[in-house]
């Protein structure tokens, strides 16, 4: 499920794209930028896609970048149903709406960044740390990666299936 976080640097703001998977718990993108717009979105989540399989559907709040003509494209190209939560519900986006929690009181709010890059390289490290040690109490308190690797093995498969991975979040 994308969703958007503001954070300031260097007295300039950077808005940060989230991408969670709801099976696994996996970060799939931590993507920081100084603007988010339609087609870098679409451009991150065509290389999720091309990591993880084609979800049957996203869900999304109503920001711009999802909303507008460019993800439209994008999500109508891939076969992928856009569903877009309440405008002021952010429980309906629960799994996004832990991990930036945790990455704002883990991450944001305790690093200080100077340039883009030094952001991308801070949140990278993170969501690397929270996908391959952190333990999640629905998965039996593994830690993602280990989760998803194991449920792998156990299906003969590489993945989360469609109808198990119907949202990204």
């Amino acid at each position: 499920m994308p969703q958007t976080v503001a954070m300031a640097t260097n007295q300039r703001w950077l808005r940060i794209l989230t991408v969670v998977d709801p099976f696994t718990r996996e970060c799939l993108c931590l993507l920081p930028d100084q603007s988010l717009t339609g087609g870098k979105v679409a451009h991150a989540l065509e290389l999720v896609v091309g990591q993880c399989g084609t979800p049957r559907s996203i869900t999304v709040d109503n920001g711009s970048e999802f909303a507008g003509r460019v993800m439209d494209a994008w999500a109508h190209c891939h076969g992928i149903q856009r569903d877009f939560i309440r405008p002021g519900k952010p429980v309906e986006n629960r799994f996004i709406e832990s991990v930036n929690g945790r990455l704002r009181d883990e991450c944001l709010s305790v690093e200080v960044y100077f340039t883009l890059d030094d952001a991308r390289e801070t949140l990278a490290q993170w969501q690397a740390d929270d996908n391959l040690r952190c333990p999640h109490s629905a998965l039996q308190d593994q830690a993602p990666a280990a989760f998803s690797a194991e449920w792998a093995m156990a299906n003969d498969t590489t993945g989360a299936p469609p109808e198990l991975l119907g949202t990204v979040t």
